[in-house]
């Protein structure tokens, strides 16, 4: 049986490996997710098979209920909710580290270190995922939250913990590792709070490999290697993302940690200015009549669903007006890491077209028009040119290069972050007011009919 059991969870593990590698093209992530499916059924197997189980039924009725809710989350969640969603589930993969950490500490289990490294990480990213999602969800403020003596409050819990931590493995205190487990909560609480908007995506990878390193911590507590093999993928694959969009946003793990400590509405330009408009129409005409067109989506656009009227927009101008059209992504546009990448090969958008910051930023000065749909910070030249900014340092698009920019928005408002673009005001920006979809459907019926 135990033969049985170790070769079913090498090939879950292959196959939930093989998963991730094909996650990485549009075109196989269809299938991917199968696979990732069918690894994790060999795994449910495998350890069903492993144990003998006294309540058998009440497990089983319990994972019906879980997979019941997890479709229907997945069935109905809006495109532009799904950050929510992504954080809520990485939420509970750390609660059940917490949870097995204590089942095993209430059954006298003697890897005191394992189970207290479950606790601590699980319980990290329980809470901090928790406040990413009512953040998300617009619960409380998306930005910065701070009060008094806040980073102060914050090293001694993580002393504490660190203290309380040593103490477990040296006295074996159930009493000492309850309190633990609640100080922990509470400090994932306070380390999240100050995170800003537009580092939102980065704290979402830094608390998912939180999760999968917690997962690590409880394989080895219960010696089951697939968790250890699993939970070291997505711990160091949470982390070398997260690393990743730091590096490209310029921002270290304390400046995220610490958010912003300028008050944005002291940089607001109190003078009168005014934003020129324009209509669907006159967008559509000045569009068919380019050479070179690059569209920046963000977070608008997710919230419209507008990816499919986008891309009809491309393949009128692509194919009726031979106009050369790209697209141009933020390394942290939206709410979580490829939010936008998501949007645009559900809308079948072809990779080719598709390119990060980097590729494309130098290719702005010789492009003829802009297509911002909901991109405020990202597109921010204050981050580039005003030290008192909070976005100062934050590597953004430069749009504000182009011939003409076209800026999809409901309103003049500020982005996630609090801060107002004065890109809005610039004298080749113009302005097209409302959803993202319906001003964009309106330009594909001009681009059809012209």
């Amino acid at each position: 049986m135990t033969n049985i059991v170790n070769i079913l969870y090498l090939v879950a593990c292959f196959l939930i490996i093989l998963s991730i590698r094909t996650l990485a093209v549009p075109r196989s992530a269809r299938f991917g997710n199968i696979l990732g499916m069918v690894g994790m059924l060999m795994a449910f197997v495998g350890a069903f098979i492993s144990v003998n189980l006294p309540n058998f039924w009440v497990v089983i009725s319990i994972i019906v209920v879980g997979g019941v809710v997890g479709v229907y989350a997945g069935l109905k969640v809006k495109i532009a909710s799904l950050p929510q969603m992504i954080a809520v589930f990485n939420g509970f993969g750390g609660l059940a580290a917490v949870c097995i950490a204590l089942s095993e500490v209430i059954d006298f289990s003697k890897n005191y270190f394992d189970n207290m490294i479950g606790l601590v990480i699980g319980g990290l990213a329980f809470s901090g995922s928790m406040v990413a999602f009512v953040k998300l969800q617009g619960f409380i403020s998306g930005k910065s939250v701070h009060f008094p003596l806040q980073q102060a409050l914050n090293l001694l819990l993580l002393m504490i913990v660190l203290v309380l931590g040593s103490s477990y493995i040296v006295t074996q205190d159930i009493g000492v590792f309850l309190v633990l487990g609640v100080l922990v909560l509470f400090l994932g609480v306070l380390l999240v709070l100050p995170v800003g908007g537009a580092d939102m995506p980065v704290i979402i990878s830094i608390l998912n490999a939180c999760s999968g390193w917690a997962t690590v911590g409880i394989g080895m507590s219960l010696d089951i290697m697939l968790l250890v093999i699993v939970g070291s993928i997505v711990g160091a694959g949470g982390s070398i993302l997260a690393y990743i969009m730091m590096k490209s946003m310029k921002r270290s793990f304390f400046n995220i940690l610490t958010g912003n400590f300028i008050n944005s509405n002291l940089l607001k330009d109190e003078n009168v200015k005014m934003a020129q408009t324009g209509s669907p129409e006159e967008a559509a005409f000045i569009m068919e009549n380019a050479t070179k067109i690059i569209i920046v989506p963000g977070y608008g656009m997710a919230v419209a669903q507008a990816q499919y009227a986008v891309k009809a927009m491309t393949d009128l101008l692509q194919n009726k007006y031979g106009v050369e059209v790209k697209f141009a992504i933020h390394p942290v546009a939206g709410r979580m890491p490829g939010h936008m990448n998501v949007l645009l090969a559900e809308a079948n958008v072809d990779y080719s077209e598709v390119f990060e910051m980097n590729d494309i930023n130098n290719e702005f000065s010789s492009t003829d028009v802009v297509y911002v749909i909901g991109a405020n910070d990202i597109t921010n030249p204050e981050a580039k040119n005003n030290p008192q900014s909070p976005l100062y340092g934050m590597p953004v698009l430069d749009v504000e290069k182009a011939k003409t920019i076209f800026f999809v928005k409901r309103s003049l408002g500020v982005g996630y972050s609090g801060v107002e673009n004065p890109l809005f005001y610039a004298p080749n920006t113009i302005m097209l007011y409302g959803d993202a979809k319906d001003v964009t459907e309106k330009i594909v019926k001009s681009l059809e009919l012209n």
